[in-house]
Order: C-alpha cells, then sequence, then structure tokens
C-alpha cells in the first residue's frame, strides 16, 4: 500500500486535492472516477507500511473491534456520512490504543482515503476479513448489509474461541496448581523428612529412596533444570516459527487423540462460515478461498485450501480437493457439493457451519468431562505416591518398636 497525492476537478471545475492509499495508481485512477472526478495529476507521496506503535504494544481487545462494527452498521443504517461515524465512534471508545487508531482512520477519510483502504493500514486489529469485505461493501453499496455481516460473523467466531478456551482453562490450572505444589513439596518438606530419616541410621524403604533422589537431584540442580526447561521451551517457540516447524507442528495438532477432532470440527465450522460470508457478501470464490486460506490459522488447512484455489482454477468444484483431504469429512464434501450444484453453496455453507458448532459443543462437553476424573485421578497418584513415601519408614519404626 502507498499514499497517492492527487489533484482532480469535478464537471464544474472545482478542483479538488486530496490523498488516497491504494496499491497503485490504477487503483486511484479507478477511486477517483467511481467520485466522477477529471484526473489532473496523480503522484506516490510514500509507502503507507507504518504502524503506530500502539498497535504494536497494546493489542485491541476482539470484543472492542466487534462493538465498533456493530455501532458502525447501526450509524451507516441511519444515514449518517462514514467520516462523522468514525469520528463519533472514536470518540467514545474507551481502549485509548483503538482510540488513537480510529482517530489515524478518520484523518485518513478525512484525506479521501477509502474506509477499506485505511482499515488495512492497522492488519492486526483489521485482518483480510475484516477489510476485503469493507472494500466489497464500498463498492456494491451495501456497506451496512455487510458490516452487520461481519459483526454477527465475528461474535460467533469469537464464542466459539472462548467456549474452546474456557474447556481447556480449568484443566490447565489445576494442572499447574497440582505441578507447584508438588515442587514445594518436593524442595520444602520432603528435606525435612529426609533429614529426620538421616538419624536412623537405617535403609529407607524403595519408594521413600526414589522420592529422596528426586528431592535432591530437583533442590541440587533447580536452577540448571529451570534453564534446561526454558531452552527446550525457546527452542520449540523458534521451531514452531519455522515454516517447515509450523506445518509438522499443526499436523501434530490434527492428529492428537481427542483434541485433533475437536480442531479438525473448529476447522470445518470455521472455514464454511468465513467463505459464507464472504460469498454472501458479493466476494469471488477465488478471492474469498485465498482470504480464508489466510485466515484459517492452521498451516496443514491452508495447503488444503491451496489446492482447492489451484483446483477451482482450473475449473475443479470446490467439493472434490476437499474430498481428497483427510480433514473434511465426507458429509461436508456431499453438503457443498450439493450447494454448488443447486447454485446455494453460501446457504448450505452456513448449515454446515451450525452443524459443527453443535458438534464443537458437544465434543467440549466429552473433553471436560474426561478430563476431570484424569486430572483427579493423577493428582491423586502424585499426592499418594509422596505421602505413602514419606510415611513409610515412620510406618515401618512403629511396627519394629511394637
Amino acid at each position: 500500500m502507498a499514499i497517492f497525492r492527487y489533484t482532480a476537478k469535478d464537471f464544474e471545475a472545482h478542483t479538488f486535492t486530496g490523498k488516497i492509499t491504494a496499491t497503485d495508481q490504477l487503483a486511484v485512477v479507478d477511486e477517483l472516477r467511481k467520485r466522477k472526478l477529471i484526473i489532473i495529476s496523480i503522484e506516490e507521496e510514500k509507502a503507507a507500511t507504518f504502524m503506530p506503535s500502539v498497535e504494536q504494544t497494546a493489542p485491541i481487545k476482539v470484543e472492542d473491534v466487534i462493538l465498533f462494527t456493530r455501532q458502525m452498521a447501526t450509524m451507516v443504517d441511519a444515514g449518517i456520512p462514514i467520516l462523522q461515524t468514525v469520528d463519533a465512534l472514536q470518540e467514545q471508545m474507551v481502549n485509548p490504543s483503538f482510540k488513537k487508531i480510529l482517530a489515524a482512520v478518520r484523518d485518513d477519510i478525512r484525506l479521501g482515503s477509502s474506509l477499506s483502504a485505511s482499515f488495512a493500514k492497522y492488519p492486526k486489529v483489521f485482518d483480510g476479513l475484516f477489510v476485503n469485505m469493507i472494500r466489497v461493501g464500498e463498492s456494491g453499496g451495501v456497506l451496512t448489509t455487510v458490516l452487520e455481516r461481519l459483526s454477527s460473523y465475528m461474535e460467533k467466531s469469537d464464542r466459539l474461541k472462548r467456549k474452546i478456551s474456557g474447556a481447556l482453562i480449568y484443566p490447565s490450572v489445576i494442572v499447574s496448581m497440582a505441578m507447584i505444589i508438588t515442587v514445594i513439596l518436593l524442595i520444602k518438606v520432603v528435606p525435612t523428612f529426609s533429614g529426620i530419616y538421616a538419624s536412623f541410621n537405617r535403609k529407607l524403604p524403595a519408594m521413600t529412596q526414589v522420592l529422596v533422589n528426586i528431592s535432591d537431584a530437583l533442590k541440587n540442580n533447580f536452577l540448571v533444570i529451570m534453564v534446561v526447561i526454558g531452552a527446550i521451551v525457546a527452542a520449540f517457540v523458534a521451531y514452531q516459527r519455522t515454516e517447515k516447524g509450523a506445518y509438522r507442528i499443526d499436523g501434530l495438532k490434527l492428529k492428537a487423540p481427542v483434541f485433533g477432532e475437536l480442531l479438525k470440527k473448529v476447522a470445518v465450522s470455521r472455514f464454511c462460515r468465513t467463505l459464507s460470508v464472504l460469498l454472501q457478501s458479493g466476494v469471488p470464490i477465488l478471492e474469498g478461498l485465498d482470504i480464508v486460506r489466510k485466515t484459517i490459522g492452521n498451516r496443514v488447512l491452508e495447503g488444503v485450501i491451496e489446492k482447492v484455489v489451484a483446483s477451482v482454477r482450473e475449473g475443479e468444484s470446490i467439493a472434490e480437493p476437499l474430498g481428497r483431504s483427510e480433514v473434511f469429512p465426507s458429509m461436508v464434501t456431499k453438503m457443498i457439493s450439493v450447494g454448488e450444484q443447486s447454485g446455494q453453496l453460501d446457504k448450505m455453507l452456513v448449515k454446515v457451519a451450525d452443524f459443527f458448532d453443535e458438534q464443537v459443543d458437544a465434543a467440549v462437553e466429552t473433553l471436560t468431562s474426561l478430563i476431570e476424573p484424569f486430572i483427579i485421578g493423577f493428582l491423586g497418584i502424585v499426592i499418594g505416591f509422596i505421602v505413602i513415601a514419606l510415611f513409610m519408614p515412620i510406618i515401618s519404626m512403629t511396627q519394629m518398636i511394637n
């Protein structure tokens, strides 16, 4: 994206100057022609790749973007001009980071930039799906409808994400607390008992000796162990950031027991709902698939959708390459095939997405019911082992005295 300064006249010979953010000069020409202006000159001013530091240091919550989109749809539907709408919404925005970004968007619009081009400068806040749908709404004169669809889509996606994260928070917290308590027991409590047992001058039971050895190793090498764990985590993160590493890790996620099936259902639901929203808004099928590919969030699935795009370019249907993948169930591909043949692909995709949303709800409940007894059993074994190992020497000494 670049900023272009233009000079143009209308049919009444009034001269206008301003700035437009676009990919190239042809895009600027198209925009000015839509405004029914006679072009005098167009000059590129500077690249528009700078992002305000506020976006990089203070991430914007999804809830703020959803609320902004919903309110914008209401105001645009009421006939309020875009510039006044953005100005009013940025004034009432509570989040200071988002407030500054909206102020910058307002200034860009005032200088002649389109709404979609202004949003495109902030990809961490307004992703490719958001920007492309706004662009379609502007060009087709259906901005209100697009904003309503976009806000509804974002709300459903955020709700789905919250369900999954909510199902994982409970076991994560319990396991973390169990690990912390276990480490405290091994570092603080076990050495105290170990000192008492050393005064007995007797051989400890095997279970107690194993526990003492673990405690000594952890206490004497705690910093080394932490450094090793940190190095492993850093190496894993670095590997995940590589193309090859990200692809392999994303593939393992889809193949993981229990979680893998849940992730597949989430991916199918997201694919269908995103593509349906784009098609309903008037985005061409190839462009829609490319947007879905960039927003799907899994490298393996990106590869699958990339093959779908290549097949569609060659005249093949969407259902056929999806059916050859191991991610999309046959039921999904058959429903998509029916939607393509009947010319109602967008409606069929919505039905598939709704069905898999229900499947995700059921899978999350099943996952929660499976994890709880597993965690309880795991904690019982760990804590029980420590307690029994600590008191076995005392029980042995009591039996000898008796």
